[in-house]
């Protein structure tokens, strides 16, 4: 008997097929939507935002994915509560198949987790990174949505992803050495991909008063210097049940669903873009081409 994975590849399959056979093009739809998730700095709350869209997501019916690639030092397992028996370290090395890295988490998510401490994604090279980017190419037609969790900063696999994807969630708060790594990011983004959609939420701030002030300035930083700036997406507060989610391997949206910051992320969830994140061709046969 088939398993979900296949099950859904097999459709892909056909609809692709299909859409071949009667208008002479590939079916746009057979490949996953692709959302990246970035910070400039790190301790900004990325992963508990990437790991709590993934798990909202899902909820609404979709087939999620999340690609923790925080290079050798990921924790979207800890966050959702999961042990992974394999990693992209193992795949990497040909210990397991990605289908054996493979893990389910809350609501049905799908973790890829980059491991830990894992030396060969900490410092990947071109060919590292072209071999993984190979293997995960299929996983894009058994998903609707794959999000991918980045480490902090601008690393190689970081700008090869960012090459090559439609849609960027750009994670900050209200500091100034955030914003200013943030704008980094947010720069370099547009310089490997003009047409980038980029949309910022500030995480972990005091209240909408920081808010205001802090993208008061990013925004005129961008405008002025870049002649463009992102989408304001929103904002989510300083709140101990994101705290206590942590502790308790539990993403807040589901421990406490009523929290000032479970309210602010299914705000950032519904942001109209996740639903076009497509890209011209697959996505990870673009990232492949970013890296030559």
């Amino acid at each position: 008997m088939l398993n979900r994975f296949q099950l859904a590849r097999l459709r892909a399959f056909r609809k692709a097929a299909w859409v071949e056979q009667r208008f002479g093009g590939k079916s746009e739809e057979a490949a996953a939507r692709v959302l990246c998730v970035a910070s400039g700095k790190g301790g900004v709350g990325k992963s508990v935002l990437a790991t709590n869209l993934a798990v909202l997501r899902a909820e609404q019916g979709e087939r999620v994915l999340l690609v923790d690639f925080d290079a050798g030092l990921a924790n979207a397992h800890l966050l959702l509560g999961v042990v992974p028996r394999h990693d992209l370290g193992h795949v990497l090395k040909g210990q397991a198949s990605v289908e054996e890295a493979r893990v389910e988490g809350p609501a049905g998510v799908s973790l890829l987790s980059g491991g830990v401490g894992r030396e060969i994604l900490v410092n990947p090279t071109r060919r590292d990174l072209d071999r993984i980017f190979q293997v995960l190419r299929p996983l894009e037609q058994d998903y609707d949505l794959v999000i991918i969790d980045h480490g902090a900063g601008m690393g190689y696999a970081t700008i090869a992803h960012l090459a090559a994807t439609s849609t960027l969630l750009l994670v900050s708060n209200h500091e100034i050495t955030a914003l200013s790594d943030a704008y980094a990011l947010y720069k370099r983004a547009h310089a490997v991909n003009a047409n980038i959609r980029v949309g910022m939420v500030f995480n972990r701030v005091p209240g909408e008063s920081a808010v205001d002030a802090a993208w008061a300035r990013f925004r005129s930083t961008s405008l002025k210097f870049l002649g463009h700036a992102p989408e304001l997406v929103g904002w989510v507060p300083a709140d101990e049940a994101v705290a206590h989610s942590v502790q308790t391997r539990t993403p807040v949206v589901q421990a406490a669903q009523d929290s000032a910051a479970s309210r602010a992320i299914r705000q950032v969830a519904s942001w109209g873009p996740i639903d076009h994140a497509r890209t011209t061709r697959a996505f990870y046969d673009q990232a492949r081409k970013a890296l030559r």
